[in-house]
């Protein structure tokens, strides 16, 4: 998949950046395990805790309302990760991977994860199971496989 993704961005002349917080850099760990990924990916943004997203521009009132984990808190963070970086996708991951953390309105596994291009951001809510090895695991693998998906529409 990462292949894929690598030369889908290279084909197109596109950079990638990412602003994570439950997977801790999972993400950017993963694109930068490819030899050559310095000519499409240019870094990552590890927010893990609030005070990191609301000084990388995230609105404080978007956490206080809605939490951390939710769709306007991501899509801030993948916005916010565009300017930073200065790059043509961000991916931003925010969730909760357990063990603890969780809540009956956002379990253990829940994740929001957003793909911003220019002014364009598309969201996606999901509910892993497994580890917390595991429920970072599926949400890179998620990230990467929806833009690959978007970068071949």
């Amino acid at each position: 998949m990462l292949v894929q993704l690598a030369h889908a961005l290279r084909a197109r002349k596109q950079t990638l950046s990412s602003v994570e917080s439950c997977t801790g850099g999972g993400l950017a760990a993963y694109c930068t395990a490819l030899p050559g990924s310095s000519a499409w990916f240019l870094g990552s943004v590890v927010t893990y805790a609030n005070p990191m997203k609301v000084q990388l521009g995230v609105d404080p009132r978007l956490i206080i309302e809605h939490g951390a984990v939710s769709e306007p808190v991501v899509i801030a963070m993948a916005q916010q990760g565009l300017l930073y970086c200065a790059s043509d996708w961000c991916i931003a991951i925010s969730g909760i991977a357990g063990p603890d953390g969780g809540s009956p309105e956002k379990p253990v596994g829940t994740v929001w994860l957003a793909w911003a291009q220019g002014d364009r951001v598309w969201s996606e809510h999901h509910l892993f199971s497994g580890s917390r090895h595991e429920i970072r695991h599926q949400a890179i693998d998620r990230a990467v496989s929806k833009l690959i998906l978007l970068l071949n529409k």
